[in-house]
């Protein structure tokens, strides 16, 4: 079983600044490519970067410049360094994660998509 668990969300003033992570736990051979996704209320989820197990990485156009996602993968780690948070940035922040484990359902070793449960940014004055 793995689990992925974001932190490091909350309260912030508008130009401030947040780093959150997102850990996996379990029976993990590898954490392959991670990506952050945020939703806010009444809008689609919507991917805000990516990084590669290489530490390729990519960013919304929203977000290029403010956000920088590292990875640490002693640690099975992806963090999320956001900075010059705007109002707009408010949402619930999840990380997704392709893990590769092994699967009680097919008894074999195999490259398998996680979500972690959430956790909430507000950016506010």
């Amino acid at each position: 079983q793995v689990q992925l668990v974001e932190s490091g969300g909350g309260l912030v003033q508008p130009g401030g600044s947040l780093r959150l992570s997102c850990a996996a736990s379990g029976t993990i051979f590898s954490l392959n490519s991670v990506g952050w996704y945020r939703q806010a209320p009444g809008k689609e989820r919507e991917l805000v970067a990516h990084i590669t197990s290489d530490s390729d990485t990519n960013y919304a156009d929203s977000v290029k410049g403010r956000f920088t996602i590292s990875r640490d993968n002693a640690k099975n780690t992806v963090y999320l360094q956001m900075n010059s948070l705007k109002p707009e940035d408010t949402a619930v922040y999840y990380c997704n994660g392709n893990v590769r484990t092994y699967s009680f359902m097919t008894r074999h070793i195999a490259d398998i998509d996680y979500w972690g449960q959430g956790t909430q940014v507000t950016v506010s004055s």
